[in-house]
């Protein structure tokens, strides 16, 4: 079977949290149901109607799903949209009863009845989406879309995409990516870019992955000069604002460059340093909670963990740009082996396949940048994963607020300690492999009840009283 050939461009992307399985993926969803609509396309609706099934249905008001659908049908854009007129164009619709579809196209819409929301799930995956349109010549036209995880969607019955020229190193497995490491002596990262060059120039490469580290960076920023409470009900405090403005002496500038000079002036020993990465971490997932703009890493719900890594290696390891830019693909590479192992979606493996995932990302990405070898990076990937094993997603009131920010934290910091330990040790001492971790990932997700799978029916989920949540 062919090398399924992801690039970090798909493990990491610029969109709208909550949620990349229930918000993003959606909303692309909702895009891509309008571009594929039989001629004359949208001009030809006259109503349209939404079905939400599985765990979609069961935390997707939680998770800001009925919002991703309805920005998605008016034809904006995660990536670009201005993230503070997300309230007022969902009220609009409400207000107006009707959506304007593509930005050019009025057909009537009642999110009230229009979108359906059914908690049994459609055979292929947990996070299941029907669109149905009604045409004005009174045919019917409807389509079945998975959210399987970290933005990415798939139709029902969706024929194998076409194949492109295969990557001069294709790796499915982690075993390969050695092999390659090794035949050609070099790292991990250089894999990664002689793969990306075979698609783009070395500087469309570059500057791609230059604007999601920024990206990132941004997104921390944003958190840390952030105060207030997050949506959805819970009235939880953002915390990322006043432990900035306490570890700092001051609150955070306009000017995230001058910002993170500051923190670095300000020195500290080890409780600070673990303060910042730990606040670094929940601003983003603040952010991400609150419709902000986050980078998907490998999933909106874990978007703080690498980009608390990536500071914690800009701020305290002295990483260049080009060290920052080898974290990056080395972690994406990673995301890579688990998407195609095991699953990078909760609705499918739990919070193993998220949290675990990305502080596997950023273990393997810190390790490699501080110059391990590619065998210390699987290393630092494998001890990262296996203290992740079998956590479950238990999201109280469907909302990637309580205790998904918290997780990042912790994520983040497991992160740098697996890093730390791979560094230290001979890769031979090794008993687990990285490939064998991922199994045992996907067979532990394959075992665990469905109840604790991003459902909101088990595990913490259950001591919050439902009539708290007000989305």
């Amino acid at each position: 079977m062919p090398s399924q050939q992801l690039s970090v461009f798909d493990m990491f992307k610029v969109g709208v949290g909550p949620s990349s399985s229930h918000t993003m993926g959606p909303w692309r969803a909702a895009q891509r149901f309008l571009r594929e609509l039989p001629p004359p396309g949208p001009a030809g609706v006259a109503r349209v109607a939404v079905r939400l099934y599985g765990s979609l249905a069961k935390t997707g008001r939680g998770h800001g799903t009925d919002i991703a659908v309805q920005l998605g049908l008016s034809g904006l854009d995660p990536e670009t949209i201005d993230v503070g007129s997300i309230g007022p164009r969902i009220q609009e619709i409400a207000d107006a009863r009707q959506i304007v579809l593509q930005g050019r196209f009025a057909v009537p819409f009642d999110p009230q009845t229009d979108l359906q929301f059914h908690g049994e799930p459609l055979p292929f995956h947990p996070n299941g989406i029907t669109f149905v349109a009604e045409l004005r010549d009174g045919a019917q036209s409807e389509a079945t879309y998975y959210s399987v995880g970290g933005g990415f969607v798939v139709a029902e019955q969706e024929p194998p995409a076409p194949e492109a020229d295969p990557f001069p190193c294709p790796v499915d497995t982690a075993g390969q990516l050695l092999a390659h490491c090794r035949e050609r002596r070099c790292s991990v990262s250089e894999v990664v870019l002689r793969n990306e060059t075979s698609r783009r120039s070395d500087a469309e490469v570059r500057a791609g992955v230059a604007r999601l580290r920024d990206a990132m960076i941004a997104s921390v920023h944003r958190g840390c000069r952030t105060d207030g409470v997050l949506p959805g009900g819970l009235g939880v405090r953002r915390r990322a604002c006043r432990m900035a403005e306490k570890l700092l002496g001051e609150p955070a500038g306009p000017d995230s460059a001058q910002w993170i000079a500051a923190i670095r002036r300000s020195a500290g020993g080890f409780p600070a340093v673990i303060d910042w990465v730990s606040c670094f971490a929940l601003a983003v997932n603040e952010e991400n909670a609150a419709f902000g703009r986050v980078v998907t890493a490998p999933t909106n719900g874990s978007a703080g963990v690498i980009p608390a890594v990536l500071l914690y290696g800009l701020l305290y390891c002295d990483f260049s740009d080009d060290a920052a830019f080898h974290f990056l693909l080395t972690a994406s590479q990673v995301g890579c082996l688990f998407k195609k192992g095991a699953t990078i979606s909760a609705a499918l493996g739990g919070c193993q396949a998220e949290i675990g995932v990305s502080s596997a990302m950023a273990a393997a990405g810190l390790a490699e940048a501080l110059g391990g070898s590619p065998e210390q990076a699987a290393m630092a990937a494998e001890i990262a994963m296996e203290h992740h094993l079998g956590m479950t997603c238990d999201p109280i009131g469907g909302l990637v607020q309580i205790p998904c920010i918290e997780r990042n934290a912790f994520g983040a910091v497991k992160a740098i300690t697996a890093a730390r330990m791979a560094l230290g040790r001979d890769p031979s001492d090794a008993r687990v492999s990285l490939d064998a971790v991922i199994r045992t990932m996907w067979e532990t997700a394959r075992d665990m009840n469905d109840k604790y799978k991003e459902t909101s029916e088990g595990g913490l989920a259950l001591y919050i009283p439902v009539n708290v949540i007000e989305c």
